[in-house]
C-alpha cells in the first residue's frame, strides 16, 4: 500500500472529523439536499470540499447546492467565477444572490449582526427556491468555541452556536458540519490546496469582540493545552448542584 503524503493525511483527518460530526449531531440524513453558504473564506472552500467529495462515494446518500450571498451595500469583493468554479469542480451547482440591509432600521443591533441576519435570511430564501432542507455554514470549532466564551461574557448566556439547529419559523435546519474541525487544519488545508483569499474591507468588522476572544482562546490553550477540549466538554457536562439558583 502506497504510503499516504501529509496533505492526504490532513484531507483524511478532517474528512473522519466531519463523519465524526454528522454521525454524532446527526446532521445528515439520507434523502437531504444541504445548501452551503460559500462566503469565499477558507472554511466555507473546505466544507465544499469536504462535502463535495464525500456526497460522492459515502452514505448517507445527499446532494449540495453552493449560494454566495452579495451584500451589495457592504465593500466585500469576491470572485464569483471562482467561486463557481470551485463548487462545480465538486458536481455542486452554484448559486449567487444579491440582497443588502439599512443598519437605521435597527439601532439595537449592530451592524454586523444586522448584516449576518439578512445574509442569513437570504441563504433561507434561496435554499427554499432550491428545495433544500438544510443549510450548511462553515463555522469551525474555534468559532463556537469563541462564541460561548462571548456569550458568557457579553451577553450573561451559556451558550453558543450548536452543531444542529432546527429553525421551526422557516422549515429550514442548520448544520455545522466543521464543528469538531480545530481552525488549525483549515488553515493548513487552505495552504495546501492554494485557495484563493477573497478580497474583505468590511467597515464594520473592527466594531466586533471576535478578534480579541480568539486571542483569549490562544491564551487559554497556552496555559492548558487542553484547554479546547475541556471548554467543548463543558457544554455537556453542566453541574446544576453547583451553580447558584435563586430561590426568589
Amino acid at each position: 500500500m502506497a504510503k499516504l503524503t501529509p496533505e492526504e493525511k490532513l484531507f483524511r483527518k478532517l474528512d473522519q472529523r466531519v463523519k465524526k460530526a454528522i454521525e454524532e449531531y446527526r446532521l445528515i440524513e439520507d434523502g437531504d439536499k444541504v445548501l452551503i453558504g460559500l462566503s469565499g473564506g477558507k472554511d466555507s472552500l473546505a466544507l465544499i470540499e469536504l462535502l463535495g467529495r464525500r456526497m460522492r462515494i459515502f452514505k448517507p446518500r445527499f446532494t449540495v447546492v453552493a449560494a454566495h450571498i452579495i451584500m451589495t451595500n457592504i465593500p466585500y469583493e469576491s470572485d464569483a467565477e471562482y467561486l463557481k468554479n470551485h463548487a462545480e469542480q465538486y458536481g455542486i451547482p452554484f448559486v449567487k444572490y444579491e440582497t443588502s440591509f439599512d443598519e437605521a432600521t435597527d439601532h439595537r443591533k449592530s451592524p454586523c449582526f444586522l448584516c449576518s441576519w439578512n445574509r442569513r435570511k437570504a441563504l433561507f430564501t434561496v435554499a427554499k427556491e432550491q428545495g433544500c432542507n438544510k443549510i450548511a455554514l462553515g463555522h469551525h470549532q474555534d468559532d463556537i468555541l469563541q462564541t460561548l466564551l462571548m456569550n458568557i461574557t457579553f451577553q450573561g448566556a451559556f451558550s453558543t452556536m450548536p452543531p444542529k439547529l432546527k429553525m421551526d419559523k422557516f422549515d429550514m435546519t442548520i448544520i455545522r458540519p466543521l464543528a469538531l474541525t480545530p481552525e488549525s487544519e483549515l488553515l493548513q488545508l487552505a495552504e495546501n490546496q492554494n485557495y484563493r483569499k477573497q478580497k474583505k474591507n468590511c467597515p464594520h468588522e473592527k466594531t466586533s469582540h471576535r478578534s480579541e476572544v480568539k486571542a483569549i482562546l490562544k491564551q487559554l490553550e497556552t496555559l492548558n493545552p487542553q484547554a479546547r477540549h475541556s471548554l467543548w466538554s463543558s457544554m455537556n457536562n453542566i453541574q446544576y448542584d453547583y451553580l447558584p439558583k435563586s430561590e426568589l
